[in-house]
């Protein structure tokens, strides 16, 4: 049973898209003999990937079968020994499938007393013991059902197969999951995270309460397959430092950084003044990097004109900001910060908005 170690910073590892896309399958609950069926790798090559993985730090070493340990082991069919990592796949277990009810629901693999979502807290993602049940009870008892017969469970299904449902690729179930009037945020989580399929997705966003939760928010915009029209819908109205804070996100892919940076130059030609000096302010002017060529209006120019500053980093990326107003360059001058620093003054007299006397004075 492969299990993650915790200790390791993962982004400190070089590893290859294969070996993310395992990794990303290991959840510490699931057996090694699940996982040809898991991401649809051959055992030889699973194999591989884990012993590198393992090489690597990422995943905690197995220890060897001590004799005391070994008796119990064999005399169980389903356990194998804990030294093997991977087994052929004729050795993986016969799934049961026939339909699956609610009535059927208590023959299913152990939850491990893993909670059902609770659709009060709000604030709360799953455990990952949790998730990792889910998941397993997903692709043993749920994956090899027919749709039709996934679409039918889905109407009607309560927890924990509610919550499994919630991992079906297929769009047409997502849409049944969200019809079952037993779904709540903790669903609508779940297939923010882990749904890929952009028709699903756009499902989800439909019902509004779903879509204005920051829990679904949160895993959206780090889902892959989200799609950029989808995104520019529902964050076109938000605030200039959240689509900022999304620009600029490792954990959110690249194409959804792309489409926050456009909406961000979109909000903040035509923003509210006090978003926009909240944004340059919070940030220390990084985020002035991203608005080359976007001039401010009289209003916004009049508020950052009021303040005292201080921080020489928000003074130098100012003085950077081709858009930068006259008003301002000539505010920044009489700070106390500036005249104390005359490298930050050179920077400012080199501005095209600076004042001419100021420029003569530089020179």
């Amino acid at each position: 049973m492969p299990k993650p170690n915790p200790s390791v910073d993962l982004r400190t590892l070089v590893l290859s898209p294969e070996e993310g896309f395992v990794l990303s399958r290991l959840d510490g609950a699931t057996p090694a003999r699940n996982l040809p069926a898991l991401t649809g790798l051959p055992p030889e090559r699973l194999r591989i990937i884990l012993s590198r993985l393992v090489t690597q730090g990422a995943l905690l070493p197995t220890p060897s079968a001590s004799p005391a340990a070994a008796a119990p082991v064999a005399s169980e069919p389903q356990r194998r020994a804990p030294s093997a990592a991977i087994e052929p796949e004729a050795d993986l277990p016969v799934l049961d499938l026939t339909p699956l009810d609610a009535a059927s629901a208590a023959d299913l693999p152990p939850q491990d007393a893993a909670p059902a979502p609770d659709a009060a807290t709000d604030a709360e993602d799953e455990p990952e013991v949790a998730l990792g049940n889910y998941r397993q009870l997903f692709e043993l008892r749920l994956h090899p059902l027919p749709e039709d017969q996934r679409i039918a469970h889905a109407h009607a299904a309560e927890d924990p197969v509610l919550s499994a449902l919630c991992f079906d690729p297929v769009p047409a179930v997502i849409k049944a999951v969200l019809e079952n009037a037993r779904t709540g945020l903790p669903h609508a989580r779940l297939i923010a995270r882990y749904h890929r399929n952009p028709v699903g997705l756009e499902a989800l966003c439909a019902r509004a309460a779903f879509a204005a939760d920051t829990g679904v928010r949160r895993w959206l915009v780090r889902n892959p397959q989200l799609p950029a029209s989808l995104f520019r819908r529902l964050w076109s109205a938000r605030r200039l430092m959240e689509l900022h804070k999304v620009g600029n996100d490792r954990d959110v892919p690249e194409s959804t950084r792309r489409a926050a940076r456009e909406v961000l130059r979109q909000r903040f030609a035509s923003g509210p003044a006090e978003e926009k000096v909240e944004l340059i302010l919070n940030t220390e002017g990084r985020a002035l990097a991203a608005l080359i060529g976007l001039p401010v209006d009289g209003k916004t120019a009049s508020l950052l004109c009021g303040r005292t500053y201080r921080s020489p980093m928000l003074i130098q990326n100012i003085a950077r900001w081709s858009a930068a107003p006259p008003a301002l360059i000539a505010h920044l001058l009489k700070q106390e910060a500036v005249r104390r620093q005359p490298p930050l003054r050179l920077l400012l007299t080199r501005h095209p908005n600076a004042p001419a006397d100021a420029k003569r004075g530089g020179a």
